[in-house]
C-alpha cells in the first residue's frame, strides 16, 4: 500500500491501539456583585481577535513528499550542554515519524467560497464541510459493521474492545456507557434536540438489568438510579449510561445526522479539546481561542502518531485574562497572550492533572507564535511518546515525565520543536488562509429583525436605556429575578448582550444530569434567546452566550418554567460531581447521593446567598473526575471494608482569578463515614461564617477566610462532627 493510501486508511479505520480505562475577592471583572451591575454592565470594545494578516515565511517543501510519511533520524542537539545532559543523551532516541500531510489539511479542502458571516439564528459555531460530514457518517457505518461482526462471533472480544472504545463506548458497572464528543463545549439547538431524543428513546435500561442494579444500590441509600438522562461531564462532553450495546449503531447513526460522534472520547490518544465557555464573548478576552481549538481538533482527530500514547492526553485553551478553562490542570494548557511587540501567541504549560498524583502544570514556554502552536504541541507529544512510561499505568501520564525530567524535558521539547520547524519545514504551521477559513464560522450572529421591521440592533441602540430601566424596575420588584441576575448573568463584550448560565444543579437530580424535557427546553431557549447556540461548562452547567440584555427577563421567566433558573451559580449547591459508584466501575463510593444530601441540607436560597461563593467538588474515586482536588471543599470517596467513606480536602483552586493560582487542596485528616459527611460540610461552613470578615461592605469569601486563618479551625470543626459510634478510617 502506498504512503498516501496508508495515510487515508489510518484516518478511516478504527485504531487498534487503545485501552479500556478510563480571585481573591468578589471584585472579579467578570462576576457581578449585584443585579444592577448585571443589567448595566458595559463591555469594552472588542479586542482584535484574529492574528496578523501576514503569515510567517515557511521552509520550502518538495511537492513530491506531500502526503507521504517519512522516517528521519534526529539531528544532534546543538543547544544541549554535554556536561549537563549526559544522562539524557544516554537514553535511546527513537526515529522521528513526520506526517507531512496532517488531517487538518484534509479536513479543510472545500467550502472556501462560503459566506463570511453567520446568517440570522445560525449558531456562531464551526460548520462541518462535506468532508467532515462524510467522515463522521463513514465512521458510524464502520462501527455498525464491526458491531454486527462482533455479535455474530466473527470479531473476538479482544478485537472488538479497542474498536468499541475508539468510538466512545465503555462498559460500566451496570450497562454500556456512551461518551459523545462536544468539541470545546459548543452545541447547536439541533444537536441538543438529538441528545434529548437519544435520552428519551435509547437511554432505557433492560428491566431485569435495572431491577438488579437498583437492588444492588438499595443498601447504600434511597436515591433512585437515574435513567433516560444525558450527563454533562467536566470535560464538556455528554454521557449516556443505559444504552444497550445492541442499539449502539443506531445511536451512532443518529448522532452523525447532527455532526456528532464519540471518536477519541476514550483511549490513550488526544481527547476532546476543552475551552473557556465564554470564548469569543468575554470582555477580558485577548483573542477568540475557538478557531485554534477547531484547527487542533481537526489535526488531532485520528492522527496516527497520536493514536498510541503512553496514556490519555488532554488539552485546554483560553484566550482570556481570567483562566476559566483550568489550563493548569491539563496535560497541556494554552493561554493566548501578546508579546511586547503586540504579536499574538501562546503561553504553554505542560504536566497538569488530577488523579492519584495531583500536579499543576509547569510553564515550558512563555511565548509561541500562534502559527507554530501545533508544531510546538507536536514536539511536546513526540517527546512524551518517546520517553513516557508504558510499564506502569499509574506513572504513564505526562505530568510524571515532566516532574521526573524537569528542565531536561523542556530542553528536549525545545530541540524537537527546532527540528520540526528548521529541519522538517514546520509541516503543521497554521497558514493564514486556513485560519481565516475556520474563523469565518465564528462570526457573531446577526440579531433577528424586530416586529416593526427595523433591525434588532437599531432597536437595541434606540431603546437600550428604557429597556435597562425597565429591567431594574423588575429586579426591584422580583427578588428571585434580581438574584438570578446577580448569580447567573455576566458581562458580554457586546454591550447590548449578556452571557447567561443555566444551572443544572437541583434537588433529586445528579449534578450535570439533564432529562429529555430539560434538553428540549434548553434547545428552545438557545434558539429563542442565543442564536441557537449553547455551551457546556466544566462546572456541568450550560451557558447561553448570545443573550440580548433586553431579553433577560423573558429568558428568566422561560428558564424558570423549565426548571433551569436556579440562582445558585458558584454557590455551595452548584456542585461538581462525577457519576460515582451509581454507574462507574472504578468508583469506591457514590457521589450522587452525597451531592443530593448536601443540597437538601443547604436548600434555603437565603442561606446560600449569605454563605456566598464556595466550590464544592465530589469524586467517587481517586481518578478525580469530579475535580475534588480543585474544590474549596473537596470530597473523595474511599472504600473501607466494603463501606463508603469520604476523605475531605480544603483550599483547592481551579486557577481562576477569583480563586488564585491552581493548587490541590490539603487533606484535613482521616476519612468520614457516609452518614457523617453532610454534618462535616455543615461544620466547615459554620466555621467559615464564624471567622469571616466584612470590610468596606465586602464579605470575605470561604477560600480567602480559609487561607487567612489556616486549616486548624476547620479541622477541629470537622472532627467534632464525627459520630461517637463511628470508628475513624
Amino acid at each position: 500500500m502506498d504512503a498516501a493510501r496508508l495515510f487515508v486508511s489510518s484516518r478511516l479505520v478504527s485504531s487498534r491501539f487503545d485501552s479500556d480505562s478510563d480571585s481573591d475577592s468578589d471584585s472579579d471583572s467578570n462576576s457581578d456583585s449585584n443585579a444592577e451591575a448585571s443589567i448595566d454592565a458595559q463591555a469594552p470594545a472588542p479586542s482584535k481577535s484574529s492574528p496578523p494578516a501576514s503569515p510567517a515565511p515557511r521552509a520550502a517543501r518538495s511537492p513530491s513528499t506531500s502526503g507521504a510519511t517519512a522516517l528521519r533520524a534526529p539531528a544532534a542537539s546543538a543547544a544541549q550542554n554535554p556536561s549537563e545532559s549526559a544522562a539524557c543523551c544516554a537514553r535511546p532516541r527513537a526515529l522521528r515519524l513526520v506526517i507531512l500531510a496532517p488531517p487538518m489539511r484534509r479536513l479543510a479542502t472545500d467550502t472556501r467560497d462560503r459566506a463570511r458571516a453567520a446568517p440570522p439564528h445560525c449558531p456562531a459555531m464551526y460548520r462541518y464541510t462535506e468532508f467532515d460530514k462524510a467522515f463522521v457518517r463513514n465512521r458510524a457505518a464502520q462501527f455498525r459493521d464491526q458491531l454486527e461482526r462482533w455479535r455474530q462471533g466473527a470479531l473476538s472480544e479482544d478485537a472488538f474492545r479497542p474498536l468499541r472504545l475508539q468510538n466512545g463506548w465503555y462498559v460500566q458497572r451496570h450497562a454500556p456507557m456512551l461518551r459523545v464528543a462536544v468539541p470545546y463545549g459548543e452545541l447547536s439547538s439541533a444537536q441538543i434536540r438529538m441528545l434529548a431524543r437519544i435520552a428519551r428513546d435509547y437511554d432505557v435500561p433492560e428491566p431485569a438489568r435495572y431491577r438488579a442494579a437498583c437492588d444492588a444500590q438499595a443498601r447504600l441509600g434511597t436515591v433512585r438510579l437515574p435513567t433516560r438522562n444525558a450527563h454533562f461531564t467536566t470535560r464538556t462532553n455528554v454521557q449516556f449510561n443505559w444504552i444497550p450495546l445492541e442499539k449502539a449503531a443506531d445511536v451512532m447513526d443518529l448522532l452523525a445526522t447532527v455532526d456528532m460522534h464519540g471518536i477519541q472520547t476514550s483511549g490513550n490518544c488526544i481527547r476532546n479539546i476543552s475551552c473557556d465557555e465564554r470564548a469569543g464573548v468575554a470582555p477580558d478576552e485577548i483573542a477568540d481561542p475557538r478557531p485554534f481549538a477547531e484547527v487542533m481538533r481537526q489535526w488531532t482527530t485520528l492522527h496516527p502518531e497520536f493514536a498510541f500514547l503512553p496514556r490519555k492526553f488532554k488539552i485546554a485553551i483560553t484566550g482570556a485574562a481570567d483562566d476559566r478553562a483550568a489550563t493548569d490542570w491539563h496535560d497541556v494548557g494554552l493561554r493566548l497572550v501578546r508579546d511586547a511587540a503586540g504579536e499574538l501567541g501562546f503561553r504553554v504549560s505542560v504536566g497538569g492533572g488530577m488523579g492519584r498524583t495531583p500536579m499543576t502544570a509547569t510553564l515550558v514556554r512563555a511565548f509561541v507564535p500562534w502559527r507554530h502552536v501545533m508544531n510546538y504541541i507536536e514536539a511536546i507529544v513526540r517527546v512524551y511518546n518517546r520517553y513516557g512510561r508504558r510499564d506502569n499505568r499509574y506513572k504513564a501520564r505526562i505530568k510524571i515525565l515532566v516532574k521526573a525530567e524537569g528542565q531536561r524535558y523542556i530542553d528536549d521539547v525545545d530541540e524537537e520543536f527546532r527540528q520540526i520547524v528548521e529541519h522538517d519545514g514546520g509541516p503543521h504551521t497554521i497558514e493564514q488562509a486556513e485560519f481565516d477559513r475556520v474563523c469565518a464560522s465564528f462570526v457573531p450572529p446577526v440579531p433577528p429583525p424586530c416586529a416593526a421591521g427595523r433591525h434588532a440592533k437599531t432597536d437595541i441602540d434606540a431603546d437600550m436605556d428604557a429597556a435597562l430601566a425597565r429591567m431594574r424596575t423588575l429586579a426591584g420588584a422580583q427578588p428571585a429575578f434580581a438574584r438570578w441576575l446577580e448569580r447567573n448573568v455576566a458581562p458580554h463584550r457586546d454591550p447590548a448582550r449578556r452571557i447567561v448560565t443555566l444551572s443544572f444543579k437541583r434537588r433529586h437530580q445528579a449534578p450535570g444530569d439533564a432529562s429529555p424535557e430539560q434538553l428540549d427546553a434548553l434547545a428552545h431557549l438557545a434558539e429563542r434567546f442565543s442564536a441557537g447556540e449553547a455551551r457546556v461548562t466544566h462546572a456541568q452547567n450550560v451557558v447561553l452566550p448570545w443573550v440580548r440584555a433586553i431579553d433577560l427577563h423573558a429568558l428568566w421567566e422561560a428558564a424558570r418554567d423549565a426548571g433551569l433558573a436556579s440562582a445558585n451559580v458558584r454557590l455551595l449547591t452548584d456542585m461538581i460531581a462525577c457519576p460515582g459508584g451509581d454507574f462507574c466501575a472504578l468508583a469506591n463510593a457514590r457521589s450522587i447521593p452525597i451531592a443530593d444530601a448536601i443540597a437538601e441540607r443547604f436548600d434555603d436560597l437565603d442561606e446560600l446567598h449569605d454563605i456566598g461563593d464556595v466550590d464544592l467538588h465530589v469524586s467517587g474515586c481517586i481518578n478525580s473526575c469530579g475535580h475534588h482536588h480543585s474544590g474549596h471543599i473537596g470530597i473523595l470517596g474511599v472504600d473501607k471494608d466494603g463501606d463508603e467513606w469520604y476523605q475531605v480536602t480544603l483550599g483547592g483552586s481551579d486557577g481562576t482569578a477569583a480563586n488564585g493560582p491552581a493548587q490541590p487542596g490539603k487533606v484535613i485528616g482521616p476519612s468520614f463515614s457516609a452518614d457523617e459527611i453532610v454534618d462535616v460540610v455543615d461544620a466547615l461552613v459554620a466555621t467559615y461564617l464564624r471567622v469571616r470578615r466584612t470590610e468596606a461592605g465586602r464579605v470575605e469569601r470561604f477560600i480567602d477566610a480559609y487561607r487567612r486563618v489556616g486549616p486548624e479551625p476547620f479541622k477541629a470543626a470537622a472532627n467534632a462532627a464525627r459520630h461517637p459510634e463511628t470508628s475513624v478510617a
